[in-house]
């Protein structure tokens, strides 16, 4: 029950259609905050315990540290559980095969979080690139410059281990790979290099990397990310370069259209990033979390289908593994 446990658990209590039914977290301590917060949901101090007393549900939510994730997914999927599992949705190939195997021999759904697929840049990109407006890409340019410094990385926390946190890749920018694969599609022949300036005694891996990949579609790309910016976030940005034109996505999450020139097309008015809703004042990647349990409840109550699936959450993982391999 960290910070985006919360935020499931507040979004699922404000839906019409569903509720919060129990709550797990090792440490007990928080209980009497969670009582406050969610009062008469009971508290348990297990995923094991829970599973052997706890009342009926129909999804287990796993927003625990990275390396828990398929285990803890795993574990519900055989007790009949549909599971919403936060990114990444495992820390190696052979784990997230392990969650998709399990829910077909077990029937149930699972779900990755994928949230920033449903900012309006984002669905904009995707349906620009399906109707062919494009051309054959040539370019693909992706920037991920943020700020994690000790106030981030605790000692004795999860955070910046290679066991439970996995690498920058996965833990901070594995939404932006997710969004490279979902638009362009595959990448191949990979090459990288990778530096740790500012974290060493911080973290068990690199804070900056230069990766670049040919798509398998066609055309090239790089991935140039860092989390040694100093202070704040710097940017995120996603630029093509294209037989029928350019454009560029930016913002801190990819939320701003900041470039489009292509032939024979009118830029249209996107959506507000941070739309009025039901559900409190969550903006940016987090207003984008509304949608995701918008989407599970629709489909396991069968009134839509996943727009997020294990396997998607899956491909992202070995592109991230094959990435890594090459350190």
């Amino acid at each position: 029950m960290g910070h985006i446990g919360r935020r499931h658990a507040t979004l699922v209590s404000r839906h019409a259609s569903a509720e919060v039914v129990a709550l797990i977290d090792v440490r007990p301590e928080l209980q009497a905050d969670l009582a406050a917060e969610f009062p008469a949901v009971p508290f348990f101090a297990s995923l094991a315990a829970y599973l052997q007393t706890g009342p009926a549900a129909d999804v287990l939510t796993v927003a625990t540290p990275n390396g828990l994730h398929a285990p803890q997914a795993v574990a519900g999927l055989r007790h009949g559980l549909h599971v919403v599992i936060e990114k990444p949705i495992a820390l190696s190939t052979a784990d997230a095969e392990t969650i998709v195997r399990t829910a077909e021999q077990a029937g149930r759904l699972a779900f990755g979080v994928m949230q920033n697929r449903y900012s309006p840049p984002a669905a904009w990109l995707k349906q620009v690139v399906n109707e062919g407006r494009l051309g054959q890409v040539f370019l693909v340019q992706l920037n991920c410059f943020w700020n994690r410094d000790a106030r981030y990385y605790r000692p004795g926390g999860w955070k910046g281990t290679q066991a439970l946190d996995g690498g920058t890749l996965f833990t901070q920018f594995s939404h932006f790979v997710d969004l490279l694969y979902w638009v362009f599609g595959d990448v191949t022949n990979l090459s990288a290099r990778f530096r740790d300036f500012t974290h060493t005694g911080l973290t068990e891996f690199e804070d900056s990397g230069l990766v670049t990949f040919d798509l398998v579609r066609g055309g090239s790309g790089t991935l140039s990310y860092s989390t040694a910016v100093w202070d704040r976030n710097l940017e995120s940005s996603l630029t093509v370069v294209a037989e029928h034109g350019s454009l560029r996505i930016a913002g801190q999450y990819m939320d701003k259209v900041e470039y489009c020139h292509l032939q024979n097309y009118q830029m249209p008015n996107l959506p507000p990033t941070n739309p009025a809703n039901d559900y409190g004042p969550f903006q940016g990647s987090a207003a984008n979390h509304v949608q995701v349990i918008e989407n599970v409840v629709d489909t396991v109550q069968q009134r839509g289908t996943a727009t997020t699936n294990a396997l998607e959450g899956l491909k992202v993982v070995e592109i991230i593994e094959r990435i890594y391999a090459l350190r």
